[in-house]
């Protein structure tokens, strides 16, 4: 298995930048799916060529985006950029500080518009997903989920569920599986965990 690097982003101007929706999109897509045009980005983002040509270079100047190959002419057109390949930096993130109770206004705020981007990020793609399924082949539309689970837990056991979540995923996790299996595809799995805040 490729090696899996971690980073943890905390910079307030990088969750800044990361909370507009079509980076999240180049982003998530990038992790999910491997090195990748910013014409072939466009074709599943809502954003033209030319404007993911812009927002992963500007990804690339917080370094959370990479090129992928470099140019070997050193050709410099608008064209050639938006067909220049780009990968991640990292094959996962972590945004925002370690104890999000602890965060000053600056970085809540920054923590805030991040996770409701990503919220708003997570609905489209099952909303696309919903909208195309019938197109799949049935063997796949069997195998995606939709479930919520109500739980009744403490504060340590919402974090050690998540932790043991984590360790049944990792090693199924696209940018670092070398060798999947015939017949594995990209997929999208989000999973949502927290105190409701209404009377209980």
């Amino acid at each position: 298995m490729t090696e899996q690097s971690r980073r943890q982003i905390s910079d307030v101007r990088v969750l800044a930048a990361l909370a507009h929706p079509v980076r999240l999109q180049l982003l998530g897509y990038l992790l999910e799916i491997g090195p990748r045009t910013a014409t072939e980005c466009a074709a599943v983002v809502d954003a033209t060529p030319s404007a993911c040509s812009y927002h992963l270079r500007h990804l690339e100047r917080f370094g959370l985006v990479e090129r992928a190959d470099e140019d070997e002419q050193g050709a410099t057109g608008r064209a050639d950029r938006r067909e220049r390949r780009w990968r991640t930096s990292a094959t996962g993130f972590a945004f925002g500080g370690t104890a999000p109770s602890e965060d000053g206004p600056a970085e809540h705020a920054a923590r805030h518009a991040l996770a409701v981007a990503g919220v708003d990020e997570n609905a489209r793609l099952a909303k696309r997903y919903l909208a195309e399924s019938d197109s799949l082949p049935a063997v796949w539309q069997n195998a995606a989920g939709f479930s919520s689970y109500g739980l009744r837990v403490t504060p340590e056991e919402l974090e050690a569920i998540g932790s043991a979540l984590d360790d049944v995923l990792r090693p199924y996790i696209g940018a670092t599986r070398d060798h999947p299996p015939e017949g594995a595809e990209a997929v999208h799995l989000t999973v949502q965990a927290f105190r409701r805040t209404d009377p209980s």
